[in-house]
């Protein structure tokens, strides 16, 4: 039953990952343009790399967040809506503040019966729908170019965007030897979502992007313990409504968990997400940009035995950021309910506990 229980847990975290991507843009600053990049930190978690269940499954993801931060991010913002178009060099006296509330990920899926590779191959697709709301309150004052006249600007503004997110296609492939896992996973956006390069909400991120990468679960069956680490980078096209183009991501996401039962996890899960190179491109008017940030957090999950051939997941985690650079930092938390295939030859725990009774 613990083999049922860990595959279960693993295909509803790698989908609930994926849901997460589609929620960034609802951060209203984390570098890169107008402080939104591709990748939000938390993509992966616990069991990220464990095998799947054959078959078809959908995972429903609810995501909210509050973050904040001051005066380098909210002109980043002001950028585009100002139509600020020359350097800036003076002080600015701000804040910025953003809300996802919350955003919901329909993420259905298909897991391979027939090995790749030697390994097992899933595909996905995240279609994201749900209202953010951003604001700047800022006054700045400097100068426009080297040695260009003086100014001040003062600027409040509140903006909501409702509606589609970018479109998040994922294909992933495992590989299990006993207690190690491996996985390698290749992702991306797709910019169908809402966006307007004026505004400084957007469910969309107005450019296309590539991630990749690799994780390790260790996963003992007999003891109820694991842990996961996922390790990937992304490339940014250049937004050709902006002219920007953001630098390359790196991110480490993690968690460790225990199983108290066959069906209750509690855990811990983790990330660091760090920008390995400048923001470039004609419409760069903040400089390099380069961003961090580190989170952590707790996680509690349930199997549910549905019927003899689906089984659900519940899975609740949050994070508190920490040590942010040249991006808001806050708190985030996702509830994820999946659906999946239950194992063949595997009864349900209730029905196990009947025939036990009997």
């Amino acid at each position: 039953m613990k083999k049922v229980v860990h595959t279960r847990l693993a295909k509803q975290i790698a989908l609930c990952a994926l849901a997460a991507a589609t929620s960034f843009a609802a951060k209203p600053a984390i570098a890169d343009e107008g402080g939104v990049s591709f990748w939000v930190p938390g993509f992966f978690g616990s069991l990220a790399a464990t095998p799947q269940v054959p078959g078809f499954s959908l995972a429903n993801v609810f995501y909210y967040n509050q973050v904040s931060a001051g005066g380098n991010v909210a002109f980043a913002k002001q950028v585009p809506v100002g139509n600020i178009n020359v350097n800036f060099n003076g002080n600015l006296s701000a804040n910025v503040h953003g809300s996802a509330e919350p955003l919901y990920l329909a993420i259905p899926g298909y897991t391979f019966a027939t090995p790749v590779l030697g390994g097992q191959a899933n595909i996905s697709f995240a279609v994201p729908y749900g209202r953010i709301e951003s604001s700047v309150d800022a006054t700045i004052a400097g100068n426009l170019g080297l040695g260009g006249p003086g100014f001040t600007v003062g600027r409040s503004l509140t903006q909501t965007a409702t509606g589609f997110g970018d479109l998040l296609p994922m294909a992933s492939l495992r590989w299990n030897f006993g207690v190690n896992n491996f996985m390698t996973y290749l992702t991306g956006n797709l910019t169908t979502g809402v966006y307007h390069s004026s505004s400084i909400a957007n469910l969309g991120i107005g450019h296309n992007a590539i991630d990749a990468g690799g994780a390790y679960t260790y996963f003992d069956q007999k003891t109820g313990r694991e842990f996961s680490a996922t390790l990937g980078f992304t490339y940014n096209f250049e937004n050709e409504h902006t002219n920007y183009q953001n630098g390359v991501d790196m991110h480490l996401d993690w968690g460790a968990s225990q199983f108290l039962t066959k069906q209750w996890q509690v855990g811990v899960v983790g990330y660091w997400y760090n920008q390995l190179s400048c923001d470039s491109g004609s419409g760069d008017r903040v400089g390099c940009f380069e961003s961090r940030v580190v989170g952590i957090g707790p996680q509690i999950g349930y199997v549910f035995p549905i019927s003899k051939e689906w089984q659900g997941y519940l899975n609740l985690k949050g994070y508190g950021e920490f040590a942010a650079q040249n991006r808001p930092d806050g708190w985030n938390a996702w509830l994820t309910f999946a659906i999946t295939p239950a194992a063949p030859g595997e009864a349900p725990p209730s029905a196990t506990r009947r025939m036990v009774a009997k």
